[in-house]
């Protein structure tokens, strides 16, 4: 399976059909129970490839349309957390949240999404991705009571998804995104262990990896949170020197309508780029013009034949006619960029 030049795709999530759950909200209760929603689950992926298909997604994702969140969902397969059991924790340094206790060892007693890949790669026949929490920020994501060491959980957690990762891979995933949003705050970890955590869970494979580094879904503490970071969003420059040296195969970081200097992408060179052209904060439609300027812009960092266009983020909490209005703008946006290239080429 070949790609076009400027393939295009979505970081995670689309939003989920409000049959399925109730829409425009993270972590929304399933409305089906049992068999039920494991169809309802499969029917909403069906759409979600679907809509990709019609409005020119070149890598094609689930939609996340099989789990509530980014991270717990994955969470909640694992022997060792209690759901029950719950402490008030800062997300990131920016807002309180109540989350499970990490209370013994933690393990992956059976498959966590193997089985929704195999469905997927059954829907298209085009390239799929995967997406999975990194390690670091799924330790962010719990209060941990048994390691008590933000690493040593880190390392299970990245043992637990190298496993899972082979199994996607033998399923047909063509490529497995790992989100750490946390890199994006926590740089001395990120020095110390981050990066070695993330190579753990992606050694061995043959698919690409991708790191996705963002500033968060379009919700209120996030962007009350970039409202404080001032005119320049220097974050990328302490995960991506680091990034460039990895074992990583490509780098996802937001770009369009963020203060993010495009000359970091520098700090990359050499490997593959998924740069967000689509704003995940903003229900405004961007333009095939607006997309392919957010894409051209980047070209003097990064070769033509090393970026895939994206979106900034996940995309769930849009109404779903905005979703899939910016889906069209990517895929037309990149094929505005797209022409000229193959155009100046000829």
């Amino acid at each position: 399976m070949t790609s076009p030049l400027i393939p295009t795709s979505i970081v995670g999530s689309l939003p989920k059909p409000s049959w399925l759950a109730e829409p425009e909200k993270l972590w929304s209760p399933w409305k089906l129970e049992g068999e039920q929603l494991r169809e309802g689950q499969q029917d909403a992926m069906r759409a979600a490839v679907l809509e990709q298909n019609q409005r020119g997604i070149d890598i094609i994702s689930d939609g996340e349309q099989t789990r509530q969140h980014f991270v717990t969902t994955f969470i909640e397969h694992l022997s060792g957390v209690d759901f029950e059991k719950r402490e008030t924790v800062r997300i990131r340094n920016r807002y309180d949240a109540s989350v499970p206790t990490v209370v013994s060892a933690v393990e992956r007693e059976k498959p966590v999404f193997v089985e929704d890949a195999k469905a997927l790669r059954t829907f298209t026949d085009k390239p799929i991705k995967w997406t999975l929490p990194g390690p670091m920020t799924m330790v962010d994501t719990l209060y941990d009571a048994h390691y008590q060491s933000r690493e040593k959980l880190a390392w299970e957690f990245a043992t637990i998804l190298n496993q899972e990762a082979r199994e996607l891979e033998a399923a047909g995933v063509d490529v497995i995104q790992f989100d750490e949003p946390a890199f994006n705050v926590f740089f001395d970890e990120v020095a110390d262990w981050g990066i070695a955590a993330l190579e753990r869970a992606c050694e061995g494979l043959k698919a690409e990896t991708v790191a996705h580094i963002c500033f968060g879904y379009g919700i209120k503490a996030n962007n009350d949170w970039k409202a404080t970071l001032g005119a320049q969003w220097r974050h990328y420059e302490k995960s991506f020197p680091l990034l460039q040296a990895s074992t990583i195969d490509t780098v996802s970081l937001e770009s369009h309508h963020s203060n993010v200097p495009l000359e970091v992408v520098e700090m990359v060179r050499g490997k593959k780029v998924m740069l967000g052209a689509i704003d995940v904060a903003n229900v405004a439609i961007e333009t095939p013009q607006e997309v392919a300027q957010t894409l051209r812009k980047a070209l003097e960092f990064v070769d033509a034949d090393k970026v895939i266009a994206s979106t900034n983020c996940g995309m769930a909490p849009f109404p779903r006619d905005v979703s899939l209005a910016k889906l069209s703008a990517l895929s037309a946006g990149a094929g505005i960029l797209r022409e000229e290239l193959v155009g100046a080429s000829v």
